[in-house]
């Protein structure tokens, strides 16, 4: 597998090694002693979750303020822009960004420890996103950042001729100088 560092400290694009022949291909997305070996992250995964969206989906930019969650995601269809923002306010890089494009295609995965907010936009007609937690949901501590907060300016690939679908909540987020953030 091949780590690829970001400007975020702790945030890593992860190429697996894929195996293909004319049957199709095969890949390991996940082991855990290699995971550790490469990221140095040792932390278990309790939850696996699992969406499906259609195009021009936004969601994000999510977090949880206590029970904290690492996340491990990937695209198993479609793609999407995959984004994670650092909420850890000693960090130096506190209110930056990082993004790339995941796809089935690319099979692409990002690790976004605890202490980011994550997001993603879908880019193809639909996107199923998977994606292990390293803590359990817990509604009560949910919290989220407004996805175009200019203070950030994450660069989306948005289409001019429609607006992105945001949830309800998506819709409400704070901007980040009025959000709770880590220490």
């Amino acid at each position: 597998m091949n780590v690829i560092t970001t400007r975020l400290e702790g945030v890593l694009v992860l190429e697996p090694r894929v195996f293909g022949d004319d049957r199709g291909y095969f890949f390991e997305s996940f082991n855990a002693r290699n995971f550790a070996e490469l990221t140095g992250v040792t932390l278990p995964f309790v939850q696996d979750n699992h969406s499906r969206s259609a195009k021009g989906v936004l969601r994000g930019l999510h977090y949880q303020i206590q029970q904290a969650q690492g996340k491990l995601v990937r695209v198993t269809e479609g793609s999407v822009f995959d984004v994670a923002v650092d909420l850890r306010r000693s960090s130096p890089t506190f209110g930056q960004w990082f993004g790339t494009e995941m796809s089935a295609e690319n099979k692409r995965q990002m690790w976004i420890p605890a202490g980011f907010a994550h997001g993603f936009m879908v880019t193809s007609e639909v996107a199923s996103f998977l994606y292990k937690t390293t803590d359990y949901w817990a509604p009560e501590h949910e919290r989220a950042v407004r996805w175009n907060d200019p203070a950030i300016g994450i660069e989306w690939p948005l289409d001019p001729a429609c607006a992105p679908q945001l949830s309800g909540k998506d819709q409400s987020a704070v901007l980040l100088a009025d959000a709770e953030v880590f220490a």
